[in-house]
Parts: structure tokens; sequence; C-alpha cells
């Protein structure tokens, strides 16, 4: 750990490594320390805190151009779905990925409203009520 309880600049480089590795020893040879040091500093609160933050925010990004790709991705499986030259197999895979995709939404939906009412419930209860739940 650097000064201050901050990363040092090879804990920021293992962090990117970590990030764009499959592996913690990939990760370790990339950002030049070893692997067991890796593991010793993912063990470190801070170091851990400022891994996580980093990958919530490039699962963020991801998500993000995922989303906006998502209809150009529905748009294609609905081409192949309407093309009568597609084989019935690609025909009913695209159908079937678009069910799945329309479903899964759906429940997704659901869910998140169901525990937004939870929260919403538990935030209008007193402290000492909602703690003894939580």
């Amino acid at each position: 750990m650097g000064e201050n309880g901050r990363l040092s600049a090879k804990q920021q480089r293992a962090i990117e490594a970590l990030l764009s590795e499959p592996t913690t020893r990939a990760a370790a040879a990339v950002a030049r320390v070893s692997e067991t040091t890796i593991w010793r500093w993912l063990a470190d609160p801070v170091f851990s805190k400022a891994y996580r933050s980093s990958r919530s925010q490039l699962l963020d990004r991801i998500l993000t151009q995922l989303q906006a790709r998502g209809q150009d991705a529905i748009d294609a499986l609905a081409d192949v779905m309407k093309d009568a030259d597609s084989p019935p197999s690609a025909r009913v895979s695209a159908a079937r990925a678009i069910l799945e995709i329309a479903l899964k939404a759906r429940d997704s939906l659901e869910i998140e409203e169901r525990l937004k009412a939870i929260e919403d419930r538990l935030d209008a209860m007193p402290q000492s009520a909602a703690r003894k739940i939580l």
C-alpha cells in the first residue's frame, strides 16, 4: 500500500491486469508481480475495495454497450426467424432465443419490482424493526 492508504503504481497496474487477464497468474505476469502478491493484495481491504469498484465500473460500461446493441441483436434474430430461406433449425433457434430473452426480461422486471416494494416497506419501518428482519 502506498502512502495515505492509496494504491501504489504496481497495485493499480495489478487491478488493470486483473480486469483484463483470464487468471490471477496471467494478471501477475502482466503486472510484473508474483501471483502470491496478487492474492495478498486481494486480501487487503483497501486494494480489494478498489478492485471491486474498478470491476463494477467496467461491468457498467459493458452493460451500457450491450443495452445499446440489444435492439440490433433482436432485429437480427427476427430477420433470421422470418427468413423463409433460412434453415428451419435456424428459424426455430432464433424464435427460441427471442422468447427466452423476453421471458428473462419479464422475470427480471418482476423481481426488480418486488425487491423495490420490499425495500420501500423496510424504509417505512422503524430502524429497530428493520434491523431484526435483516
